[in-house]
């Protein structure tokens, strides 16, 4: 996953949609290597983020404490990361989207290590239930704070590198690193309890994957960050927001480019944008699809685990829990890179159509998995839901994207970072809640969120053809 230096400049390319992904990352004018690379900054981070979500119900049991709380202890933190994602967003706009991604690893590894040491003295009996959970919540807030500054990056420096009628792949490939990470976390997780670290192994495990990955991203992917005055105007590809149009890079110092769709003609500078609004008329129905198609995927994610635990009836084993639950979170991932891997490519779903198809999925799939009794059911119920929500969250990446000029990609990514963290503010929690009292209560509200989706996105959501047309300003 590392090629630091393209060995040539070409003009983008229209890649093929039925291409695999590696091939993609080529024709869309960005090297292999560093696709790779930017890949495996997203899937380290949600491979130990599902990871945590698999042990987790079975650590809060073991504990003593309520469903809700364990919900509640993540709220924090996805606070915190709706606030400071636009603020990474817009500082890597003057830093750098390495810096950025850097800092947004080192906040992964900080929390996942910190969290590991607090559950792990709790279950030992060395902390009361309530004090460890504070702990735990306090050390998880870094996640939230710092490794907010990662996705925004990468997804900005992927947008801003990628020609319109491509981005939506491109960017799907990068959201699909989510998906191959919720695949490899859950297979793992019950691989990682062992003796001595027993449900907190895989906390510790990802801690030092991550450090390895900070290493990979330092040493193979160029330093984008500008450090020479002003030399007129640049011939490789902007850095999507951050400057580079108008500043001399590394990159340039050292004759390598990543390719732009008009090489040697002005390129628009992210501090000539104007800011963009949240209620910006171009992306205003995107972004509330987006936050009530969230909310939706994490009261699903948040009920997923205790489900599991209640309608196998292994509550009185928190250890034999896990490997349940590891299953459906894995399925419902293979279900999500399909969607993102397969459907988006070969059947060329543009944002709008993917939104739609995918909340009308995840309507019966929530219907399945909230009805079934059996390890099968619920499996089969989460990986139809999730197919559904692997065809929207790329789609409402990339009609967010598609929606803003080329400047404009840095503050876009921040929104749609901040939109993300928002639905997992307190929809984890309400979801438990709501399961808690009542099943249907529960599962009806997260078809009610998806079913609104499919309101906004029929009546105000521009068409496809409508976003592929708009030219960048």
């Amino acid at each position: 996953m590392a090629a630091h230096t393209d060995t040539s400049a070409e003009p983008e390319r229209t890649a093929a949609p039925h291409m695999p992904p590696s091939a993609i990352a080529v024709e869309t004018g960005i090297p292999r290597g560093r696709m790779a690379l930017l890949f495996t900054v997203v899937l380290v981070s949600a491979a130990g983020n599902t990871a945590m979500q698999s042990v987790m119900p079975s650590i809060g049991t073991a504990l003593g404490v309520a469903d809700v709380w364990i919900s509640l202890a993540y709220s924090w933190s996805a606070l915190l990361w709706v606030i400071f994602a636009p603020y990474w967003a817009s500082r890597s706009d003057r830093r750098g989207r390495k810096a950025m991604m850097a800092l947004g690893l080192a906040g992964f590894v900080a929390s996942m290590g910190l969290c590991g040491a607090v559950l792990w003295i709790g279950l030992a009996g060395w902390l009361t239930p309530l004090l460890t959970l504070l702990l735990f919540a306090l050390c998880r807030s870094l996640y939230g704070l710092l490794g907010s500054a990662a996705p925004p990056a990468v997804q900005a420096y992927v947008a801003s590198r990628t020609p319109r009628a491509e981005r939506t792949q491109a960017l799907s490939l990068i959201s699909s690193s989510f998906g191959l990470g919720t695949v490899i976390g859950p297979a793992l997780a019950p691989m990682l309890i062992f003796p001595l670290a027993g449900l907190t192994g895989p906390f510790f495990s990802f801690a030092m994957i991550g450090i390895l990955a900070i290493i990979a991203l330092r040493l193979r992917l160029p330093d984008d960050e500008p450090r020479f005055a002003a030399r007129g105007l640049a011939f490789d590809a902007p850095y999507g927001g951050s400057g580079a149009g108008r500043h001399a890079t590394d990159d340039e110092a050292e004759g390598v480019g990543d390719t732009s769709p008009a090489a040697g003609q002005p390129l628009p500078d992210a501090s000539d944008a104007p800011v963009l609004k949240w209620t910006d008329p171009r992306i205003r129905p995107w972004l509330l699809s987006g936050l009530l198609g969230g909310h939706a995927q994490a009261m699903m994610l948040g009920i997923a685990g205790f489900l599991v635990l209640d309608r196998l009836g292994l509550r009185d084993d928190p250890m034999a829990g896990a490997g349940p639950v590891s299953i459906v979170l894995m399925i419902g991932a293979v279900a999500t890179l399909f969607a993102q891997w397969g459907l988006i490519p070969v059947l060329h779903l543009g944002p709008r159509v993917s939104t739609l198809a995918g909340m009308a999925l995840s309507v019966v799939g929530a219907a399945i998995f909230g009805t079934a009794g059996d390890l099968h059911g619920i499996a089969l119920g989460f990986a139809i839901a999730a197919l559904g929500f692997g065809l929207f969250r790329p789609g409402f990446t990339s009609g967010m994207s598609l929606s803003v000029s080329r400047p404009e990609q840095g503050q876009v990514s921040g929104k749609v970072a901040s939109v993300n963290g928002a639905s997992y503010i307190y929809a984890p929690a309400l979801g438990v809640w709501l399961y808690g009292h009542s099943d249907w209560i529960g599962f009806a509200a997260i078809i009610g969120f998806c079913v609104a989706v499919m309101v906004i996105g029929w009546t105000r959501l521009d068409s496809d053809e409508a976003l592929m047309a708009r030219a960048d300003d």
